[in-house]
């Protein structure tokens, strides 16, 4: 033996440090997503036991059971067997598990990880990899075995350091390790080849071995060394100091004083001893588990003496037993995933189950989905059992009886499993009548009779509906074969029953009295079908493999073995159609509310009928395996299948496309898809659990497209936590945005920064705006409105258009009271409309403050504008708006605003210079961006209606068709480049160069900046446009004259059009100069559009009138703010003349 610590030259390798072990996402299916497992229990690994007593407790010690769930574990409350933690998946299969106060301890792989509450917080590494089978707490330190039981290791449990090492002889394989009670740094190896020796932990010595020839009474056994019938399974402290009980997988039982070195008793139990456990309340009792399932109770002071035997406790081996500290109960562990407590009425009565959580210990074949509120799951095995698994609490899921099978099987003494049913092979139900009779039905493998179950009652029906009894009231005399049952149906009224047998015949059942109403004959088989099987007609050979019936009980429809689908009418049991298949009919499944029949065929195609049309509508392909069971969703737009090549597929019915797939670790045999289509559930060959996966459609948007076999991704099963709860709210936000497609319609806020933007509401918004008072003018009712007798009461509210309510705050009592006036002047704070104006950036786009005002109703637009009246919330407007313009977004919107303040505050703006400089900006922009709009669109009515010039001589029919085209394709072209050329690319490139500014006020204009304005934009755009459209046309060597040429030309046109602009300005300028010396003006007749508004009632304002009117009201305003600065100071007055008196 060796032994070696930390403490030398060379220390061993320390554990790899990882506090958050990195998860690793592998790819998710696009529409269903891990959820959780269901139905686990526990495993082979033995249970631990922990109990907890609390000062001032009147209900005994909390009972903590901890389980293995082959790579995860989960924490009960043994009070009520209730769940209270479930840990996150380990690396590899948890061999071994410890408790430590709040900590758990695994062992998973070469790791030894501990959790605290669920999560993961430290993790120690075997330096030499190898996998550990054993680990216990000792202390302040955890003792782990490896797999070959050649070392144990010690780590520290605070920090995961390695502190030492011990290697055992060759010979000697260690199998468990015990702390016998009172032994100091002492502990107890167990090995497989039947010994045991006592190591001191902290010198790492070996102090004493004890060999298998004392240890058990086997003759030779320490020669002939077989570890198979020596190997020590089991190993447990008695409530005896230095006792200790040793079991044997030979079956033999020793009761050994470790300091005596000798054996005190000796029993025998069959099957191999699994698990040892001595009862601590005062009564000298040992429990003995075996691999058979059952239990034996010793007598301890009768030398060993059998009290009772417990025959079938667990359907498989017992893993674990022990004894509650101080209480009459026994918990049992096994294989057959069940946890169980026994309670002892008397020292020397038998055992009575006490309380149990238990599930499948096969893999279920069978999963449905029961009920329409999708809670509920029946799940059938090959364990012989009919289970309801609830979704929603695990503590909700039962088994359904099948009688007292207890008490005969102890009768017998027999096993309990050979008294159960034999396995289901067809299951269906209705719950419509659920509460009033049986609402289950099965079948049974190779019985000829089905079998009903009542789930209100969680037991077996009253009635076995045989084939042999149907037939009894036959007329002929030739006794047909009965057959097996092969698929059962329950309608959806839920009064009858149906059931098909191997040889062609379909019975019909009443459920409540289980009298049998009719029968349905598939008859011989069709010529086309016998030919294509070699075949003959007889129709023994035509079982049937399916059988469904229609939401109203108009139909019955059976397919069968060759081929075949059979239409019934559900009243007369008359055939009515026969739909002939490409191949064998496995399965079939109805959707009631679509009448969509899903035929599994042997080919590897799921095949879709209508009932209606009784015609192929689908036909489903792409499957590399047999198709094991097929699901439809709710709506019946999915399919759901599953196949022997570990693929679930999800077809979408109306395109007949796949829409997603994701293949398993193992094969699925069942699904089924939850009626409120939130889940799917999942059976697969090597787990005893269901598996829910979640829809990801009803949460987030899914794009779904087209999956081919590159597609299909690998996807791990759920565990019992699923994953860790923060992880999976990222992990499905990070799915949702990840897999949303993009709209390929959605258009983005600006296209492009040199166009300009308008808003999507409609035009009569800013239209009415701008003619508010013209309406409210006309809306203007003929009475004042009357008030109500009683005024209700009301909350004084905020100014501004939405309605805020004033929170009131209480003043203390040295805080002087202001009046009701000076109290309503404080509450007078900033409305939505303004708050949002002025925390907005000032060199920004005021995005927000515009999203907002388009928000408003165009009276509340006005309503806000004309609450601007402080000298800075005006400014600020005015920076609003220009930032707006120049931003180049929601061009009408800021005309309109623009229009609306000018009209009310136009007063205040002439006569504070304050807001001159913010004007005189807005102006230059304004200016500006209406000129390029001005441009922009005289150069596409230039395009369009040179195009459109062209189009009409060629389709009127005119001479010279191709020239005109020519010429509008040429000019069309032509402009669209001059113009590109001179706004994107010249003109900014003779701003940077000359550094030309663009004036923003009119002051600093003069005649020649007009005359020269965009002279030389204009003439490099048109001489650059002409030498490229030249160039193209007769060759490089026309280029410099054409290039000279257009220039020359746009030079010109653009003089011209600038020495127009100028007398345009001139002409009004002249006019207003005129007008105010007062020169009789010239009478020009009124526009058609003038008069017409006249008729109407619609009369033009002028400018004086708009002047006066804005004047008069500036006059009212000044005089209600004289009047209320004169009622405050009178106020004032009296409180000073007036002081309070004291109490």
């Amino acid at each position: 033996m060796v032994a070696s610590t930390s403490s030398g030259d060379t220390p061993p390798p320390r554990k790899r440090l990882r506090q958050n072990p990195p998860t690793t996402h592998d790819k998710e299916p696009r529409l269903f997503v891990p959820f959780r497992a269901l139905g686990l229990i526990t495993d082979n690994v033995p249970f631990v036991l922990q109990t907890r007593s609390h000062k001032g407790a009147t209900d005994g010690p909390r009972i903590h059971i901890l389980t293995c769930l082959g790579r995860s574990w989960a924490l009960w409350e043994g009070g009520k067997m209730g769940l209270l933690f479930v840990g996150p998946d380990a690396p590899d299969q948890i061999s071994s598990l410890a408790m430590d106060g709040d900590a758990v301890w695994a062992a998973s792989g070469p790791h030894v990880i501990k959790y605290l509450r669920g999560k993961e917080v430290l993790r120690a590494t075997n330096p030499l990899g190898i996998a550990l089978s054993f680990i216990t707490i000792f202390g302040s330190q955890i003792l782990a075995l490896t797999e070959d039981g050649r070392r144990l290791f010690l780590w520290d449990t605070s920090s995961g350091k390695l502190d030492s090492t011990i290697e055992f002889d060759i010979g000697f394989t260690a199998t468990s390790i015990l702390h016998p009670a009172t032994y100091v740094n002492k502990v107890l190896v167990a090995s497989s080849q039947g010994a045991m020796q006592l190591w001191n932990i902290r010198t790492q010595t070996c102090i004493h071995k004890f060999s298998a020839a004392r240890l058990i009474s086997a003759p030779n056994a320490s020669e002939s060394g077989n570890a198979s019938t020596c190997a020590i399974t089991a190993l447990t402290q008695s409530p005896a100091i230095d006792v200790v009980g040793i079991g044997f997988t030979s079956g033999e039982i020793s009761v050994y004083d470790v300091r005596g070195d000798e054996r005190l008793m000796r029993m025998f139990m069959e099957g191999g001893v699994r698990a040892l456990g001595f009862r601590s309340d005062g009564h000298p009792v040992l429990a003995s588990a075996s691999s058979a399932g059952h239990i034996a109770l010793w007598d301890l002071n009768a030398g060993g003496r059998l009290l009772h035997m417990v025959r079938g406790a667990h359907d498989g081996a017992i893993t674990s037993v022990e004894w509650v500290p101080g209480q009459p109960v026994l918990i049992s562990s096994g294989e057959d995933n069940s946890v169980k407590q026994w309670l002892f009425d008397s020292p020397t009565a038998a055992p009575r189950l006490l309380k149990f959580r238990t599930g499948h210990h096969a893999p279920p074949h069978i999963i449905r989905y029961y009920g329409e509120d999708g809670k509920q799951l029946l799940t059938a095995s090959r364990d012989r059992s009919l289970r309801c698994t609830s979704v929603v609490r695990d503590s909700r899921s039962f088994e359904l009886s099948q009688g007292s099978l207890a008490k005969k099987a102890t009768a017998l003494s027999i096993p309990l499993a050979s008294l159960k049913l034999p396995p289901i092979t067809s299951l269906s139900y209705s719950s419509t009548r659920a509460k009033d009779w049986d609402d289950i039905l099965t079948g049974h493998t190779d019985e000829t009779f089905a079998r009903t179950w009542t789930m209100q009652s969680k037991k077996l029906g009253k009635y076995s509906l045989g084939f042999a009894d149907a037939s009894k009231g036959s007329k002929s005399k030739e006794k047909a074969p009965f057959g097996s049952v092969k698929s059962v149906c329950v309608t959806a009224c839920g009064n009858f029953g149906l059931a098909s047998s191997s040889t062609g015949t379909v019975h019909m059942w009443n459920l409540q009295s289980g009298i049998k109403r009719k029968t349905f004959d598939v008859g011989p088989c069709p010529p086309d079908v016998a030919i294509r099987f070699q075949t003959g007609k007889k129709k023994e050979g035509r079982s049937v493999t399916g059988l469904a019936s229609d939401a109203l009980n108009t139909t019955v429809i059976a397919s069968t073995l060759d081929g075949t689908l059979n239409f019934f009418d559900f009243h007369t049991t008359k055939l009515e159609h026969t739909l002939t298949l490409p191949s064998t009919a496995v399965s079939i499944l109805l959707h009631r509310d679509s009448g969509l029949l899903a035929v599994v065929s042997d080919d590897m195609v799921v095949r879709v009928i209508d009932i209606e049309t009784r015609r192929i509508v689908r036909e489903l392909g792409g499957f590399r395996a047999r198709v094991l069971d097929v699901t439809w969703s709710p709506d019946s737009r999915w399919l759901v299948t599953t196949s022997l090549d570990s693929v679930i597929r999800t077809f979408d019915v109306p395109t007949g496309r796949l829409i997603d797939a994701f293949r398993t670790s193992s094969v699925a045999t069942s699904l089924s898809f939850s009626p409120a289509n939130d889940f799917l559930a999942t059976a697969h060959v090597d787990s005893v659990g269901v598996y829910l996966w979640a829809n990801r459609a009803q949460y987030a948007e899914v794009s779904f497209q087209s999956v081919t076999d590159d597609d299909i991704t690998d996807v791990k099963l759920p565990s019992m936590q699923g994953t860790a709860e923060d992880e999976a709210l990222d992990a499905l936000s990070a799915l949702t945005v990840r897999d949303t497609p993009e709209n390929p319609f959605s258009t983005p806020p600006q296209l492009d920064g040199e166009l300009i933007t308008l808003t999507l509401l409609p035009r009569s918004r800013w239209q009415t705006l701008l003619n508010l008072e013209v309406i409210q003018q006309r809306n203007k009712p003929k009475e004042p409105p009357k008030a109500p007798e009683k005024a209700p009461f009301f909350l004084p509210t905020l100014p501004g258009v939405e309605p805020r309510f004033v929170n009131e705050q209480k003043s203390t009592a040295d805080t002087k009271k202001d009046t009701r006036r000076l109290q309503k002047a404080a509450a007078g704070t900033l409305s939505v409309f303004q708050e949002k104006l002025t925390t907005c950036d000032p060199t920004g786009d005021y995005e927000d403050f515009f999203s907002f005002t388009k928000s408003l109703s165009p009276a509340a637009i006005d309503l806000e504008i004309r609450s601007l009246i402080t000298l800075d919330s005006l400014r600020t407007f005015i920076v609003a708006l220009t930032q707006r313009l120049k931003s180049r977004r929601d061009f009408e919107a800021v005309q309109t605003l623009q229009n609306v303040f000018l009209r009310v505050h136009a007063d205040v703006i002439v006569e504070n210079l304050e807001l001159q400089d913010a004007l005189q900006t807005l102006m230059g922009v304004q200016r500006k961006e209406s000129e390029r709009v001005l441009e922009l669109l005289a150069s596409s009515l230039a395009v369009a209606s040179t195009c459109i010039t062209g189009l009409y001589a060629t389709f009127t029919g005119r001479t010279h068709q191709r020239l005109a085209t020519s010429s509008a394709l040429n000019s069309t072209i032509t402009s669209a480049t001059f113009f590109t050329l001179r706004e994107y690319i010249f003109s900014p490139f003779v701003r940077i160069a000359i550094g030309r500014k663009e004036n923003t006020s009119s002051d600093n204009l003069s005649w020649s900046d007009l005359r020269r304005r965009n002279l030389l934009d204009s003439g490099l755009s048109g001489a650059a446009t002409g030498g490229i459209y030249r160039g193209l046309t007769a060759g490089r060597r026309t280029i410099g004259r054409a290039a000279t040429t257009a220039g020359i030309a746009c030079v010109v046109l653009q003089v011209a059009y600038n020495e127009l602009a100028i007398q345009r300005i001139k002409y009004v300028a002249g006019l207003s100069q005129t007008s105010a010396a007062g020169v009789k003006q010239p009478e020009f007749s009124e526009p058609w559009t003038t008069k017409m508004l006249s008729v109407l009632g619609v009369r033009p304002v002028s400018d004086e009138e708009l002047l006066d009117k804005l004047r008069r009201e500036r006059t009212k305003h000044l005089e209600k703010i004289q009047e209320l600065e004169n009622q405050v100071e009178a106020e004032r007055k009296q409180q000073e003349g007036n002081p309070p008196r004291e109490k």
